[in-house]
């Protein structure tokens, strides 16, 4: 099978296109991530004292919000005897408590999700830089290969 200079050209552009891609993905993962640290950074929370890990440590990250969140649900949990938003009455005064609870976690969460998403982007972009730059090594070999036949 033959391979033409027309094929190769396509194959070098959709190397070119890929690399694109891939730096594409790479900066907006990267964005991403620093406008979410960022913006929970600047929400001035810190781990609280009894958490398993970063105690005390300012919530900037995937994990410290993770552990936070973990430690909210424990101490709101600890303050309702252990009965979440939903197992308690509607006119229970600690209801209050666990549905703060519960939004701050869901916050938390959010940003981890993001966090997620972002680092999912920056995968993303570094597989497309190796295919995309893969193609590009492989057109020009198969160029010099010259016709070959089957």
């Amino acid at each position: 099978m033959a391979i033409s200079s027309a094929s190769h050209g396509r194959v070098r552009l959709l190397g070119l296109v890929t690399l694109i891609a891939g730096l594409v993905f790479i900066v907006g993962g990267a964005v991403t991530w620093g406008m979410v640290s960022t913006k929970l950074a600047s929400e001035n929370i810190t781990v609280s004292a009894d958490a398993p890990m970063f105690g005390g440590a300012r919530v900037a990250g995937p994990l410290e919000a993770f552990v936070q969140a973990d430690v909210i649900n424990h101490h709101a949990l600890t303050a309702t005897g252990g009965k979440t938003y939903a197992e308690l009455g509607r006119d229970d005064p600690l209801r209050a408590t666990a549905m703060t609870a519960s939004f701050l976690r869901a916050s938390l969460f959010t940003s981890v999700i993001a966090f997620g998403v972002a680092l999912f982007a920056i995968g993303v972009g570094v597989v497309c830089l190796l295919v995309g730059w893969s193609l590009r090594l492989l057109a020009p070999a198969a160029a010099k290969a010259g016709p070959s036949e089957a």
